[in-house]
């Protein structure tokens, strides 16, 4: 947690969208670097240029299978009259003690293989008859199966230009060059550059841990029997996938029954795994909202810096919002409310953000375009409240699925993106611009 202490008021304010989001992410700081192992750095954000070392490829060689010639040899080639020219041997990828190719030779030579001194471009063994004397080959035999591949002669049926299937040393990068900027994430690409350079480890802010646990004595965890009055629990594992999208290393909790002590516990065993807590639930104003009474306590004396807050925003859905610190280390937590759809468009607008903040990226929000409205009426929204749809984007259209309840978690499964109506309208009529969060 930073130091930065968010703006108070009273009870009953009422804080917007914007407001709420400035001050939940001026209680993150990006997580202290560490050096990892290459594969250990996938989806981590680097922290330091990186310089490449030596030229890639470190020198030059051939991007066929062929023959190492003199240009000259070749020149005028043809199948009618083939320049036959000498086999002194064979050059492999990682040959060492290279053969010298002089006026009428041939060194036989594979992809990858260093270019050997006196050649000068690598005529396709397809042009050639392999060694065999018998017209055009569509391939080299086996090593163990053409002992004749490295000596004897070749007959070569057309001309190949300087350089020709020469894959120049530093034609990718040059040593001395950038290979990578400060905060890239290192995908399977960019770990591959790094192996190619020569880096086993890199430094590297890592994948914050972020624990997941929803409250209710309602919820039941999937694969077992409904009670009645019980609903299963799908938030915790909205929200666990939504983290990992987002970059993080996320750990699911199961439901935690609506106890304070119990709560209060479950959070307490977590912290030693967590760089983020997120519950979701517990955060109204109902009896039995037990995270808002079990985090309370954290502000005390013998907590300093720690603390929660607890507001309404003026947004739908998701009003109700807490956000502090728990622990002697200030881990930062996010309490979302427990409705499905509240939850999760909670977690892109506030937690994404965060987890991105952790990450040390810089862009921290989904993306967001102007859209035309296609729907079949006006949108209606409360006035005063920024309201987020469900919407299906393409072409520069969007299309609201389902209506604007809080629970309708089939309809959340079909989008791809958000609709935003401001504050100061109370209806949306097709045809309009929009704005529009794109989730995918």
């Amino acid at each position: 947690m930073s130091s930065a202490e968010p703006r108070t008021a009273g009870p009953d304010h009422l804080w917007s969208v914007d407001e709420h989001l400035e001050d939940v992410l001026t209680t993150v700081r990006p997580l202290e670097p560490i050096e990892l192992q290459l594969l250990d750095a996938q989806g981590c954000v680097l922290v330091d240029d990186v310089t490449v070392p030596v030229f890639l490829p470190p020198f030059d060689n051939s991007s066929m299978d062929g023959y190492a010639v003199r240009v000259a040899d070749v020149s005028g080639a043809s199948e009618e009259f083939p320049a036959v020219l000498d086999v002194v041997g064979d050059v492999a990828a990682g040959s060492a003690g290279l053969l010298r190719v002089g006026p009428g030779q041939a060194a036989r030579i594979m992809t990858g293989a260093p270019l050997p001194p006196g050649a000068e471009t690598v005529v396709p063994v397809e042009w050639t008859d392999g060694g065999l004397g018998d017209g055009p080959v569509s391939g080299m035999r086996a090593r163990g199966l053409a002992p004749e591949g490295a000596g004897g002669q070749v007959r070569v049926y057309r001309p190949a230009g300087a350089r020709a299937h020469v894959r120049a040393k530093g034609s990718d990068v040059k040593a001395g060059d950038r290979a990578l900027e400060a905060g890239t994430v290192l995908g399977p690409p960019q770990i591959a550059l790094l192996a190619a350079i020569g880096r086993g480890t890199v430094r590297v802010r890592p994948r914050p841990r972020v624990v997941v646990l929803s409250t209710g004595s309602e919820l039941v965890q999937p694969d077992e029997q409904l009670g009645d009055g019980q609903i299963y629990d799908s938030n915790s594992f909205a929200l666990t996938a939504a983290a990992r999208d987002a970059g993080a290393i996320a750990y699911r909790v199961g439901a935690v029954a609506d106890d304070v002590d119990t709560l209060r516990s479950t959070i307490e065993d977590q912290l030693v795994r967590a760089d983020l807590l997120v519950t979701t639930g517990g955060v109204s104003v109902g009896a039995y909202d037990v995270v808002k009474e079990a985090l309370s306590h954290v502000g005390d004396e013998d907590e300093p810096g720690g603390g929660m807050e607890f507001r309404r925003l003026a947004m739908q859905p998701g009003k109700p919002q807490g956000f502090g610190s728990v622990g002697p280390d200030h881990i930062p937590l996010l309490a979302l409310p427990g409705n499905p759809v509240s939850a999760y468009v909670s977690f892109e607008l506030f937690v994404r953000p965060v987890i991105r903040t952790l990450m040390g990226l810089q862009d921290v929000h989904r993306p967001t375009v102007r859209a035309t409205l296609a729907a079949d009426g006006a949108l209606s929204s409360p006035k005063g409240r920024r309201q987020f749809l469900r919407g299906s984007y393409a072409d520069g259209e969007v299309r609201p699925i389902g209506g604007a309840g809080s629970h309708l978690v089939a309809a959340l499964a079909q989008a791809d993106a958000l609709i935003v109506v401001p504050e100061d309208a109370e209806s949306v009529e097709p045809g309009a611009e929009v704005e529009v969060v794109l989730l995918g």
